[in-house]
């Protein structure tokens, strides 16, 4: 029981890495809070963990605003914030990608570490502890062509979690990232451009190990980074890619 006794939020836990993430807290003994855009189906996943759901536009500060304060006052104090909620856009060349679509990739994927942080670090600041896991993407260390603007949206999370580290680590606040190669997401067959078994065994061969990322390995290294027993491991973009990016 890694996180027994812990309070945590996760956001984009109703499915995808999200969800496997919050569903091993809930098995390591944390307390959850799943909150979602889509809040039936973080309502489903709390359901079935035991944990709370909750709505949230994770790009919107109000809709994050609300969030904070309702988790703070069912679980009194947090102890670790996941940012996992994240969107990409179509495959296509950069310049044909929509102002509408960059705009609401940065802000979902970006917009919103700066969002949870206004509301939550003053919290961890005062508890003088926390930890804070953003969901990166190798796509932010080894870009793909045709996604240019979300991989920038994740080699900004990455920067942005170290310079989150470093800023953080004199209040007792650690702040890690985990880069995981693509899964069995919502977002899979948006990154491949479509599901095809020839799509997919392009996709397959580029990772060494041959398979996938699962929601199991998200929620296996968030569960370690997010534990004490990682209490000394800050600003670290971890890969969970089966070697894509060597």
């Amino acid at each position: 029981m890694q996180l027994e006794g812990k309070t945590a939020i996760v956001t984009g836990a109703a499915s995808g890495f999200g969800e496997g993430i919050a569903r091993a807290f809930a098995a390591e003994g944390a307390q959850v809070m799943v909150a979602d855009i889509n809040g039936a189906g973080a309502e489903n996943v709390a359901a079935d963990i035991g944990a709370v759901a909750a709505q949230v536009d994770v790009s919107d500060n109000m809709s994050v605003q609300a969030l904070a304060g309702h988790a703070l006052s069912t679980f009194g104090h947090l102890d670790i914030l996941v940012n996992n909620a994240g969107i990409t856009h179509l495959p296509q060349a950069m310049e044909d990608v929509t102002e509408e679509d960059f705009d609401r990739v940065l802000a979902v994927n970006a917009k919103s570490v700066y969002l949870t942080a206004r509301h939550l670090v003053p919290h961890f600041k005062a508890r003088h502890a926390g930890a804070i896991l953003n969901v990166a993407s190798t796509a932010g260390v080894s870009p793909r062509p045709r996604l240019n603007w979300y991989n920038a949206s994740k080699g900004w999370m990455i920067t942005a979690t170290k310079a989150m580290a470093v800023e953080l680590a004199p209040h007792g606040v650690r702040v890690n990232a985990i880069n995981p190669v693509a899964g069995e997401t919502p977002l899979l067959k948006s990154f491949m451009g479509e599901d095809t078994p020839e799509t997919r065994e392009k996709f397959l061969s580029t990772i060494p190990l041959g398979r996938f990322s699962t929601p199991q390995d998200m929620g296996a290294a968030a569960t370690f980074l997010c534990s004490d027993a990682a209490s000394m491991i800050t600003g670290v973009a971890m890969e969970v890619d089966g070697g894509r990016c060597i």
